[in-house]
Protein backbone atom coordinates (compact mmCIF):
# COMPACT_ATOMS: atom_id res chain seq x y z
CA UNK A 1 0.00 0.00 0.00
CA UNK A 2 1.54 3.67 -0.75
CA UNK A 3 0.95 6.24 2.20
CA UNK A 4 -2.42 7.61 3.02
CA UNK A 5 -0.88 11.20 1.74
CA UNK A 6 1.31 11.24 -1.39
CA UNK A 7 1.83 14.26 -1.35
CA UNK A 8 5.70 14.39 -2.20
CA UNK A 9 6.50 12.82 -5.85
CA UNK A 10 9.65 12.20 -7.12
CA UNK A 11 9.83 12.18 -11.18
CA UNK A 12 13.45 10.89 -12.63
CA UNK A 13 13.74 12.68 -16.14
CA UNK A 14 13.57 15.91 -17.08
CA UNK A 15 12.62 15.67 -20.59
CA UNK A 16 9.41 15.69 -21.91
CA UNK A 17 7.83 12.59 -20.47
CA UNK A 18 8.67 14.62 -17.09
CA UNK A 19 7.98 17.50 -17.36
CA UNK A 20 4.42 16.35 -18.97
CA UNK A 21 3.58 14.01 -15.40
CA UNK A 22 4.84 17.31 -13.38
CA UNK A 23 2.82 19.77 -14.87
CA UNK A 24 -0.18 17.43 -15.40
CA UNK A 25 -0.08 17.03 -11.28
CA UNK A 26 0.67 20.67 -10.78
CA UNK A 27 -2.31 21.45 -12.22
CA UNK A 28 -4.88 19.04 -11.00
CA UNK A 29 -3.46 19.29 -7.12
CA UNK A 30 -2.52 22.46 -5.52
CA UNK A 31 -0.65 20.69 -2.62
CA UNK A 32 1.97 18.36 -3.85
CA UNK A 33 5.81 19.10 -3.33
CA UNK A 34 6.89 17.93 -6.79
CA UNK A 35 10.96 17.31 -7.68
CA UNK A 36 12.11 16.47 -11.14
CA UNK A 37 15.51 15.08 -11.06
CA UNK A 38 17.75 15.13 -14.43
CA UNK A 39 20.95 14.25 -14.65
CA UNK A 40 22.06 16.53 -17.60
CA UNK A 41 24.42 19.15 -16.11
CA UNK A 42 22.91 22.26 -17.69
CA UNK A 43 20.05 23.92 -16.47
CA UNK A 44 18.48 23.49 -19.52
CA UNK A 45 18.18 20.25 -22.14
CA UNK A 46 19.64 20.84 -25.65
CA UNK A 47 17.52 20.79 -28.58
CA UNK A 48 18.82 18.14 -31.30
CA UNK A 49 16.44 19.73 -34.36
CA UNK A 50 13.61 16.93 -33.71
CA UNK A 51 10.76 17.18 -35.29
CA UNK A 52 7.40 15.64 -32.77
CA UNK A 53 3.86 14.84 -34.48
CA UNK A 54 1.05 16.57 -31.99
CA UNK A 55 -1.09 13.22 -31.40
CA UNK A 56 -4.92 13.41 -29.63
CA UNK A 57 -3.48 13.02 -26.26
CA UNK A 58 -0.80 15.75 -26.98
CA UNK A 59 -3.18 18.35 -28.43
CA UNK A 60 -5.39 17.66 -25.28
CA UNK A 61 -2.60 17.78 -22.88
CA UNK A 62 -1.52 21.43 -23.99
CA UNK A 63 -5.25 22.45 -23.69
CA UNK A 64 -5.55 21.58 -20.81
CA UNK A 65 -2.82 22.05 -18.71
CA UNK A 66 -0.93 25.06 -20.78
CA UNK A 67 -1.74 28.22 -19.50
CA UNK A 68 0.88 29.67 -21.45
CA UNK A 69 -1.31 29.48 -24.12
CA UNK A 70 1.57 29.17 -26.65
CA UNK A 71 0.65 28.69 -30.27
CA UNK A 72 2.31 24.70 -31.06
CA UNK A 73 1.52 23.51 -34.04
CA UNK A 74 1.94 23.48 -37.87
CA UNK A 75 -1.16 22.03 -39.77
CA UNK A 76 -0.12 19.13 -41.98
CA UNK A 77 -3.03 19.07 -44.57
CA UNK A 78 -2.45 15.70 -46.97
CA UNK A 79 -0.34 12.84 -46.92
CA UNK A 80 2.14 12.41 -50.09
CA UNK A 81 4.03 9.05 -51.53
CA UNK A 82 6.32 10.08 -54.08
CA UNK A 83 8.47 7.61 -56.59
CA UNK A 84 11.49 7.37 -57.66
CA UNK A 85 11.32 10.18 -60.09
CA UNK A 86 9.41 13.25 -57.41
CA UNK A 87 6.13 11.99 -58.61
CA UNK A 88 3.37 12.50 -56.45
CA UNK A 89 1.94 8.54 -56.88
CA UNK A 90 -0.78 8.86 -54.02
CA UNK A 91 -2.29 11.49 -52.04
CA UNK A 92 -4.61 11.24 -48.71
CA UNK A 93 -6.43 14.15 -47.51
CA UNK A 94 -5.68 13.99 -43.72
CA UNK A 95 -4.81 16.87 -40.74
CA UNK A 96 -1.87 16.17 -38.79
CA UNK A 97 -0.27 18.22 -36.35
CA UNK A 98 3.55 18.85 -36.24
CA UNK A 99 5.87 20.56 -33.34
CA UNK A 100 9.27 20.83 -32.21
CA UNK A 101 10.56 19.14 -29.11
CA UNK A 102 12.19 22.22 -28.29
CA UNK A 103 8.86 24.37 -28.46
CA UNK A 104 7.37 21.49 -26.15
CA UNK A 105 10.39 21.32 -24.01
CA UNK A 106 10.50 25.33 -23.12
CA UNK A 107 6.47 25.67 -22.76
CA UNK A 108 6.22 22.54 -20.09
CA UNK A 109 9.19 24.44 -18.13
CA UNK A 110 7.17 27.77 -18.49
CA UNK A 111 4.36 25.76 -17.04
CA UNK A 112 6.33 24.18 -14.13
CA UNK A 113 8.85 25.99 -13.05
CA UNK A 114 8.56 29.41 -14.63
CA UNK A 115 11.38 29.30 -16.61
CA UNK A 116 11.12 32.35 -19.06
CA UNK A 117 12.64 31.59 -22.68
CA UNK A 118 11.73 33.33 -26.05
CA UNK A 119 9.46 30.40 -26.81
CA UNK A 120 6.75 31.20 -23.94
CA UNK A 121 6.33 33.25 -20.94
CA UNK A 122 4.96 31.64 -17.59
CA UNK A 123 1.63 32.24 -16.54
CA UNK A 124 1.08 34.01 -14.12
CA UNK A 125 1.85 32.90 -10.45
CA UNK A 126 -1.47 30.85 -8.48
CA UNK A 127 -1.79 30.45 -4.91
CA UNK A 128 0.20 26.97 -4.67
CA UNK A 129 0.74 25.11 -0.80
CA UNK A 130 3.30 22.52 -2.94
CA UNK A 131 6.27 23.24 -4.59
CA UNK A 132 7.75 22.48 -7.58
CA UNK A 133 11.17 21.73 -8.16
CA UNK A 134 13.61 20.65 -11.33
CA UNK A 135 17.08 20.01 -10.06
CA UNK A 136 19.52 19.82 -12.61
CA UNK A 137 22.65 17.21 -12.15
CA UNK A 138 21.16 14.96 -10.56
CA UNK A 139 21.89 11.25 -11.59
CA UNK A 140 19.70 8.65 -9.34
CA UNK A 141 22.16 6.17 -7.71
CA UNK A 142 20.04 3.93 -5.44
CA UNK A 143 16.54 3.51 -4.02
CA UNK A 144 15.58 2.79 -0.15
CA UNK A 145 12.77 0.73 0.60
CA UNK A 146 13.10 0.41 4.14
CA UNK A 147 10.99 3.09 5.43
CA UNK A 148 7.56 2.02 5.34
CA UNK A 149 6.53 5.76 5.05
CA UNK A 150 8.57 6.96 2.37
CA UNK A 151 11.12 6.44 -0.54
CA UNK A 152 14.93 7.75 0.34
CA UNK A 153 16.37 8.27 -3.37
CA UNK A 154 20.28 8.89 -3.18
CA UNK A 155 21.72 10.99 -5.99
CA UNK A 156 24.96 12.18 -7.11
CA UNK A 157 25.43 15.73 -8.45
CA UNK A 158 27.44 16.95 -11.01
CA UNK A 159 29.41 18.65 -8.48
CA UNK A 160 30.16 15.30 -6.99
CA UNK A 161 28.15 15.62 -3.95
CA UNK A 162 25.92 12.83 -2.52
CA UNK A 163 22.53 13.79 -1.60
CA UNK A 164 19.06 12.06 -0.54
CA UNK A 165 15.56 12.81 -1.22
CA UNK A 166 12.50 11.17 0.80
CA UNK A 167 9.18 10.98 -1.45
CA UNK A 168 6.06 9.21 -1.21
CA UNK A 169 5.86 8.00 -5.20
CA UNK A 170 9.06 7.85 -7.48
CA UNK A 171 7.97 8.29 -10.91
CA UNK A 172 10.54 6.83 -13.94
CA UNK A 173 10.50 8.90 -16.75
CA UNK A 174 13.75 8.61 -17.40
CA UNK A 175 13.71 7.17 -21.36
CA UNK A 176 14.51 3.45 -22.76
CA UNK A 177 17.48 2.89 -21.19
CA UNK A 178 15.27 4.04 -17.57
CA UNK A 179 17.97 3.56 -14.44
CA UNK A 180 14.84 3.29 -12.59
CA UNK A 181 13.74 0.26 -14.63
CA UNK A 182 17.31 -1.39 -13.89
CA UNK A 183 17.48 -0.86 -10.21
CA UNK A 184 14.05 -3.17 -10.12
CA UNK A 185 14.23 -5.18 -13.02
CA UNK A 186 17.39 -5.17 -14.99
CA UNK A 187 16.14 -8.33 -17.67
CA UNK A 188 14.16 -5.65 -19.14
CA UNK A 189 17.26 -4.77 -22.38
CA UNK A 190 17.04 -2.32 -24.66
CA UNK A 191 18.13 -3.76 -27.73
CA UNK A 192 19.18 -2.44 -31.55
CA UNK A 193 16.45 -3.05 -34.23
CA UNK A 194 19.21 -2.90 -37.08
CA UNK A 195 18.62 0.36 -38.55
CA UNK A 196 18.87 3.94 -37.13
CA UNK A 197 17.51 7.11 -38.64
CA UNK A 198 19.20 10.64 -40.30
CA UNK A 199 17.32 13.11 -39.00
CA UNK A 200 17.82 16.67 -39.81
CA UNK A 201 16.25 20.25 -40.78
CA UNK A 202 16.24 22.65 -43.56
CA UNK A 203 14.66 26.36 -43.18
CA UNK A 204 11.79 26.24 -45.54
CA UNK A 205 12.66 29.14 -47.58
CA UNK A 206 16.07 27.42 -48.83
CA UNK A 207 14.52 24.63 -50.70
CA UNK A 208 13.35 24.74 -54.68
CA UNK A 209 9.70 25.42 -55.71
CA UNK A 210 9.86 21.41 -57.15
CA UNK A 211 10.67 20.67 -52.72
CA UNK A 212 8.32 23.60 -51.41
CA UNK A 213 5.09 22.08 -53.35
CA UNK A 214 6.10 18.40 -51.35
CA UNK A 215 7.09 19.71 -48.25
CA UNK A 216 5.49 22.46 -47.12
CA UNK A 217 2.15 21.72 -44.70
CA UNK A 218 2.22 18.32 -45.95
CA UNK A 219 3.52 15.09 -44.72
CA UNK A 220 4.97 13.01 -47.66
CA UNK A 221 7.05 9.80 -47.54
CA UNK A 222 9.25 7.65 -49.96
CA UNK A 223 9.50 3.26 -49.24
CA UNK A 224 11.36 1.02 -51.75
CA UNK A 225 13.28 -1.75 -50.46
CA UNK A 226 15.41 -0.83 -47.29
CA UNK A 227 14.47 2.68 -47.49
CA UNK A 228 11.76 4.87 -46.04
CA UNK A 229 11.71 8.57 -45.33
CA UNK A 230 9.90 11.06 -44.70
CA UNK A 231 9.40 14.85 -43.86
CA UNK A 232 7.53 17.08 -42.60
CA UNK A 233 6.99 21.40 -41.53
CA UNK A 234 7.35 21.91 -38.06
CA UNK A 235 8.12 25.67 -35.81
CA UNK A 236 11.10 27.26 -36.57
CA UNK A 237 13.60 29.56 -34.13
CA UNK A 238 12.24 29.84 -30.85
CA UNK A 239 8.91 28.01 -31.77
CA UNK A 240 7.74 30.53 -34.30
CA UNK A 241 5.10 29.39 -36.82
CA UNK A 242 5.39 32.30 -39.28
CA UNK A 243 5.37 31.35 -42.70
CA UNK A 244 8.74 31.98 -44.09
CA UNK A 245 10.68 31.24 -40.69
CA UNK A 246 9.78 27.55 -40.37
CA UNK A 247 12.01 24.35 -40.71
CA UNK A 248 11.12 21.06 -42.99
CA UNK A 249 12.19 18.45 -40.48
CA UNK A 250 13.38 15.01 -42.18
CA UNK A 251 13.84 11.49 -41.20
CA UNK A 252 15.30 8.96 -43.08
CA UNK A 253 15.59 5.07 -42.08
CA UNK A 254 19.00 3.57 -43.11
CA UNK A 255 19.79 -0.27 -42.23
CA UNK A 256 23.08 -0.89 -40.75
CA UNK A 257 23.78 -4.50 -39.37
CA UNK A 258 24.82 -4.12 -35.81
CA UNK A 259 28.66 -4.04 -35.27
CA UNK A 260 29.32 -4.23 -38.63
CA UNK A 261 32.33 -2.01 -40.25
CA UNK A 262 29.89 0.44 -41.35
CA UNK A 263 28.09 0.76 -38.42
CA UNK A 264 31.17 0.96 -36.01
CA UNK A 265 31.96 4.17 -38.84
CA UNK A 266 29.26 5.67 -38.69
CA UNK A 267 28.19 6.50 -34.59
CA UNK A 268 32.20 6.80 -34.20
CA UNK A 269 31.90 10.81 -33.83
CA UNK A 270 34.23 13.04 -35.00
CA UNK A 271 36.93 12.90 -31.51
CA UNK A 272 36.73 9.14 -31.99
CA UNK A 273 34.45 8.43 -29.27
CA UNK A 274 31.61 5.59 -29.80
CA UNK A 275 28.24 6.34 -29.69
CA UNK A 276 25.37 3.69 -29.29
CA UNK A 277 21.62 5.73 -29.23
CA UNK A 278 22.36 9.01 -30.52
CA UNK A 279 24.91 11.06 -32.57
CA UNK A 280 24.30 13.94 -31.39
CA UNK A 281 24.45 17.36 -34.04
CA UNK A 282 27.81 18.24 -35.05
CA UNK A 283 29.37 15.06 -34.28
CA UNK A 284 29.44 13.22 -37.76
CA UNK A 285 32.24 12.78 -39.27
CA UNK A 286 32.81 14.28 -42.72
CA UNK A 287 33.63 11.78 -44.77
CA UNK A 288 30.01 10.04 -43.27
CA UNK A 289 28.42 12.79 -44.07
CA UNK A 290 29.96 13.08 -47.59
CA UNK A 291 29.38 9.49 -48.22
CA UNK A 292 25.40 10.08 -46.91
CA UNK A 293 24.54 12.59 -49.17
CA UNK A 294 25.99 11.29 -52.50
CA UNK A 295 23.76 8.28 -51.56
CA UNK A 296 20.80 10.72 -51.42
CA UNK A 297 21.50 11.99 -54.50
CA UNK A 298 21.57 8.10 -55.91
CA UNK A 299 18.92 7.28 -54.00
CA UNK A 300 16.17 9.07 -53.06
CA UNK A 301 13.35 11.61 -54.78
CA UNK A 302 14.81 14.63 -55.76
CA UNK A 303 13.23 16.59 -53.34
CA UNK A 304 14.35 14.11 -50.55
CA UNK A 305 17.94 14.75 -51.90
CA UNK A 306 17.33 18.18 -52.30
CA UNK A 307 16.38 18.59 -48.63
CA UNK A 308 19.38 16.10 -46.80
CA UNK A 309 21.96 17.95 -48.67
CA UNK A 310 21.21 21.41 -48.01
CA UNK A 311 20.88 20.17 -44.11
CA UNK A 312 24.10 21.62 -42.30
CA UNK A 313 24.00 19.41 -39.01
CA UNK A 314 22.43 16.31 -39.23
CA UNK A 315 21.93 13.58 -36.28
CA UNK A 316 21.47 10.37 -36.13
CA UNK A 317 19.23 7.77 -33.46
CA UNK A 318 19.51 4.29 -33.41
CA UNK A 319 16.36 2.63 -33.33
CA UNK A 320 15.56 0.38 -30.55
CA UNK A 321 12.88 -2.14 -28.80
CA UNK A 322 12.17 -1.94 -25.10
CA UNK A 323 8.99 -2.72 -23.11
CA UNK A 324 8.44 -2.99 -19.48
CA UNK A 325 6.02 -6.16 -18.19
CA UNK A 326 4.76 -3.63 -15.97
CA UNK A 327 4.21 0.05 -14.88
CA UNK A 328 4.05 -0.36 -11.32
CA UNK A 329 7.59 -1.75 -10.48
CA UNK A 330 7.06 -2.40 -6.18
CA UNK A 331 4.56 -4.18 -4.85
CA UNK A 332 3.61 -1.09 -2.49
CA UNK A 333 2.71 0.80 -5.88
CA UNK A 334 5.40 3.27 -4.62
CA UNK A 335 7.48 2.92 -7.90
CA UNK A 336 6.09 3.39 -11.74
CA UNK A 337 7.42 4.07 -15.39
CA UNK A 338 5.78 6.51 -17.39
CA UNK A 339 6.67 6.59 -21.29
CA UNK A 340 9.51 5.50 -22.90
CA UNK A 341 10.49 3.84 -19.66
CA UNK A 342 7.69 2.02 -19.66
CA UNK A 343 7.46 1.15 -23.56
CA UNK A 344 10.09 2.47 -26.29
CA UNK A 345 8.37 3.08 -29.62
CA UNK A 346 10.05 3.08 -32.74
CA UNK A 347 9.33 6.37 -34.15
CA UNK A 348 7.08 5.14 -37.24
CA UNK A 349 4.10 5.35 -34.59
CA UNK A 350 4.55 9.07 -34.49
CA UNK A 351 3.27 8.39 -30.97
CA UNK A 352 6.16 8.14 -28.68
CA UNK A 353 5.35 11.75 -27.03
CA UNK A 354 1.51 11.12 -27.16
CA UNK A 355 2.36 7.94 -24.99
CA UNK A 356 4.27 10.13 -22.30
CA UNK A 357 1.13 12.57 -22.87
CA UNK A 358 -1.47 9.95 -21.94
CA UNK A 359 0.31 8.17 -19.10
CA UNK A 360 0.82 11.77 -17.55
CA UNK A 361 -2.80 12.73 -17.77
CA UNK A 362 -4.17 9.19 -16.32
CA UNK A 363 -1.33 9.15 -13.20
CA UNK A 364 -2.45 12.92 -12.13
CA UNK A 365 -5.71 11.45 -12.23
CA UNK A 366 -4.97 8.12 -10.06
CA UNK A 367 -2.87 10.25 -7.80
CA UNK A 368 -5.80 12.97 -7.43
CA UNK A 369 -8.36 10.20 -7.02
CA UNK A 370 -5.95 8.45 -4.01
CA UNK A 371 -5.69 11.92 -2.40
CA UNK A 372 -9.79 12.02 -2.35
CA UNK A 373 -9.92 8.83 -0.79
CA UNK A 374 -10.34 6.35 -3.35
CA UNK A 375 -8.69 2.60 -2.57
CA UNK A 376 -4.88 3.07 -3.56
CA UNK A 377 -4.24 -0.45 -5.04
CA UNK A 378 -7.25 -0.81 -6.78
CA UNK A 379 -7.10 3.07 -8.48
CA UNK A 380 -3.29 1.97 -9.42
CA UNK A 381 -4.13 -1.31 -11.02
CA UNK A 382 -6.71 0.42 -12.90
CA UNK A 383 -4.21 2.73 -14.30
CA UNK A 384 -1.60 -0.02 -15.26
CA UNK A 385 -4.16 -1.68 -16.85
CA UNK A 386 -4.80 1.14 -19.07
CA UNK A 387 -1.15 2.62 -20.54
CA UNK A 388 0.13 -1.13 -20.21
CA UNK A 389 -2.43 -1.94 -22.93
CA UNK A 390 -1.69 1.15 -24.85
CA UNK A 391 2.18 0.60 -24.12
CA UNK A 392 2.33 -3.17 -25.70
CA UNK A 393 0.07 -2.75 -28.31
CA UNK A 394 1.79 0.36 -29.85
CA UNK A 395 5.09 -0.71 -29.27
CA UNK A 396 4.08 -4.04 -31.38
CA UNK A 397 2.85 -1.83 -33.90
CA UNK A 398 6.39 -0.55 -34.41
CA UNK A 399 7.88 -3.53 -34.55
CA UNK A 400 5.42 -4.81 -37.48
CA UNK A 401 5.62 -1.04 -39.11
CA UNK A 402 9.51 -1.40 -39.16
CA UNK A 403 9.77 -4.90 -40.49
CA UNK A 404 8.09 -4.24 -43.38
CA UNK A 405 10.07 -1.41 -44.08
Amino acid sequence: MTPAHPKNIAIVGGSLGGLLTGVALKHLRKDLNIRILERNPTPLLHDQGAGVVAGRDVQEFFKEHDRTKTPLTVTSHQRLYLDRSGNVIDRENREQHMTSWDLLYHVLRANFDAVESDYAQPPPPEAYEGTSTYDYGHQVTDIDFQSSDALSIKAKTSKGEDVTFDADILIGADGPSSTIRKFIDSSVQRKYAGYVAWRGTVPETQVSQAATDVFVEKFPFFHTEGIQILAYTIPGHNGTLEPGKRLLNWVWYVNYEEESPEHVELMTDKDGKRHHITLPPGGITERVWERQKKFASDVLPPQFAELVNKTKVPFIQAITDVVSPAALLSKDNRVLLIGDALAGFRPHTAASTNQAALDAMELAKAIDRVLEGADKEEVFKDWEKSVLDYAHSMQQHGVDIGNRR
